[in-house]
């Protein structure tokens, strides 16, 4: 049973982090010329429109998790697969100041919605899309990991070297973990910048992979292919499963 003054408090100091990365990304498409909203993002099949009209989206399915978790009733995150991916659909050809609005807005109804949060909410069990369940409290990071990751899939400046050290790090260590145990060759991570290290795979690592660890995550969450790390020995890098 999750303690409801800490969830409270983590969500509080990750609600900051959240804050500052909607302020990039809204600084970054402020930049944008007006057609470059059409152009081709970092992801496959996607413009940027696409990148941020799921961003805005996921804002406000967050939102109904959140209302969820403080109504005690049970919302789904989006009603339906195929309603998100339409949602995503219809509002990725908008115009760049359309775009804006919407994500400004969104971001007002998740932040109206998790200052509505009383510390017993943020405590509440919610469900997640992809089937897990987790406390309320651990929402406000799974935001913060749709803006960093995205902002460097809109391929617009931000790159995963401007990725806040905090976030790095973090993720760094929940996909590493992620991916221990699994079928994949044995590989030791060393964060060279933090100290950080990881195995991922199984077996004893035959391979070690050195950088710092905001290179080593790019790699782990599919934003790199991880050219830029080193290797001992001189060996290719293991193929891994599309992350985020």
């Amino acid at each position: 049973m999750t303690d409801p003054h800490s969830a409270a408090a983590l969500a509080a100091e990750h609600l900051d982090l959240v804050e500052a990365g909607t302020r990039r990304l809204l600084d970054t498409v402020s930049e944008l010329k007006p057609d470059a909203v059409a152009e081709p993002s970092a992801l496959p099949g996607w413009t940027r429109g696409h990148v941020l009209a799921h961003l805005a989206r996921n804002a406000d399915s967050l939102v109904n998790l959140l209302t969820g978790a403080r109504t005690g009733t049970d919302i789904p995150q989006y009603p339906s697969e195929q309603a998100r991916d339409q949602g995503i659909e219809d509002g990725a050809g908008r115009p760049l100041d359309a775009q804006l609005a919407d994500l400004r807005e969104s971001h007002q109804r998740f932040a109206a919605a998790a200052a509505a949060m009383a510390p017993e909410h943020w405590a509440a069990e919610v469900h997640h899309r992809s089937g897990a369940v987790f406390p309320a409290c651990e929402l406000p990071w799974k935001r913060l990991g749709e803006l960093e990751y995205h902002l460097v899939d809109l391929d617009a400046g931000y790159t995963p070297a401007d990725w806040p050290e905090e976030f790095a790090v973090t993720e760094f260590r929940r996909l590493a973990l992620r991916l221990h145990g699994t079928g994949l060759p044995a590989v030791e991570l060393v964060a060279e910048d933090t100290g950080d290290r990881g195995l991922i795979g199984t077996g004893e690592p035959a391979l070690t992979v050195r950088g710092p660890v905001r290179a080593l995550l790019a790699w782990l969450s599919g934003r790199s292919d991880g050219a830029d790390l080193r290797r001992t020995p001189d060996a290719a890098l293991p193929q891994l499963p599309p992350m985020g």
